[in-house]
């Protein structure tokens, strides 16, 4: 465990219990910091995470949390309260907004209740839920917003997804422009196509796709969750507390 004076940041992930989170939280506890990461229902993937971070020597707790239910951010917010109590803690530093799900639909047979979900969970549940923790988040903290390359280039299928995502780096500009007086910077970090299960794994499963993107990736492969964890782990590192207000894609040079 860290024993310098100076506490270990505390990083708060949301979906961090399977892929890019996962990756996200794993590489955020090898550089030092402890994590509180979210799950929506499988609670033994969680506990997973939480034991290979405690086996780096650093501490990490797993909460239940719906993303798409802005109704339950406020007791959220309190489980958050009373986890930082028991580390002696009365706040945490940093805040990913990872949490998602994907919806492949083409734009004239979209449904308004896909529609919805994705509002939901990837534009009113981040907004609402940043709201509901900034009383918690410490000074001098900073916000990650995860978009998508999507919002960069058009696939089919993927314009209710997209325009969420669009929507939340327009958003993050925002929080740093709001949220500069107590030092809070905010940043959005734009995953091109990873081999998860996300969508159905699609992209890690179906090998025509999978040569596609990687045939139109400079780095010449598909993207790999850790490719995506250290870039928010060295996006939170004290040398790029300077950085505010950016879109930074990590696609490998997907569509140049």
């Amino acid at each position: 465990m860290n024993t310098s004076a100076s506490p270990a940041p505390i990083t708060l992930v949301t979906g961090g219990s399977r892929g890019l989170g996962r990756s996200m939280a794993l590489a955020l506890a090898r550089h030092g910091h402890d994590v509180i990461l979210t799950y929506r229902s499988n609670r033994s993937e969680a506990d997973a995470v939480v034991g290979q971070i405690v086996q780096q020597g650093r501490r990490a707790v797993a909460l239940p949390l719906d993303v798409a239910d802005s109704g339950t951010f406020a007791a959220f917010a309190e489980s958050v309260r009373g986890t930082l109590a028991q580390w002696g803690r009365d706040s945490f530093d940093h805040l990913v907004n990872n949490a998602g799900i994907g919806v492949h639909a083409a734009f004239a047979d979209t449904t308004p209740s896909q529609f919805d979900e994705l509002v939901n969970v990837h534009l009113k549940g981040p907004f609402f839920l940043t709201q509901a923790l900034l009383p918690l988040m410490a000074d001098g903290g900073r916000i990650v917003n995860i978009s998508s390359g999507l919002a960069r280039f058009a696939l089919p299928g993927y314009a209710a997804y997209a325009a969420m995502k669009g929507a939340m780096e327009v958003l993050t500009r925002y929080q740093a422009k709001e949220l500069g007086a107590r030092g809070i910077a905010a940043n959005v970090v734009a995953p091109g196509a990873i081999e998860t299960d996300f969508g159905g794994g699609a992209v890690r499963d179906n090998q025509q796709l999978n040569a596609f993107v990687a045939s139109q990736t400079a780095l010449g492969r598909v993207g790999l969750p850790d490719d995506i964890g250290g870039v928010v782990a060295s996006l939170l590192s004290p040398d790029n507390r300077w950085i505010n207000a950016q879109r930074i894609e990590a696609s490998g040079g997907m569509f140049l």
